[in-house]
């Protein structure tokens, strides 16, 4: 089988997250620059068979669209024209943020580390593809 891999997108770095093979362990992988994101993966495409790609899309709490959601809807035109073959799904990413944070705190993950954006992005990014995994 191949992997599911999601990405929770920002402005400056996208978090991602990949499961095994199997597709039964969501984990996070790496943050990347948003500027290198799309060469980040034609690299690992190129090393790792994946076949569903997730993205998050934030919402507000009334359940209308981030001032961002424009930019990740771009962000998947690009991806399909760059990768046709590869399904693509939108997961609700609300909150994930702060459920990552909440986990690197029960995980003991020292304040230092936590203060670090990347860490909270690439977890944000398994929480985004743990859901989808669950929706399934």
């Amino acid at each position: 089988m191949s992997r599911i891999l999601a990405i929770d997108y920002g402005m400056k770095r996208c978090g991602i997250a990949v499961t095994d093979p199997l597709q039964i362990i969501a984990s996070p992988l790496e943050t990347v620059s948003t500027s290198e994101i799309l060469e980040y993966l034609k690299k690992y495409f190129s090393d790792k068979e994946v076949e569903i790609l997730v993205i998050g899309m934030p919402f507000q709490s009334d359940k209308s669209e981030s001032v961002i959601a424009p930019k990740i809807r771009s962000f998947i035109r690009v991806l399909k024209n760059n990768f046709p073959s590869l399904a693509i799904h939108e997961v609700d990413e609300s909150y994930t943020s702060k459920m990552a944070m909440d986990t690197l705190i029960r995980g003991g993950m020292k304040k230092k580390d936590r203060r670090k954006k990347g860490n909270i992005d690439k977890v944000s990014a398994a929480i985004i593809l743990q859901s989808f995994m669950a929706q399934r």
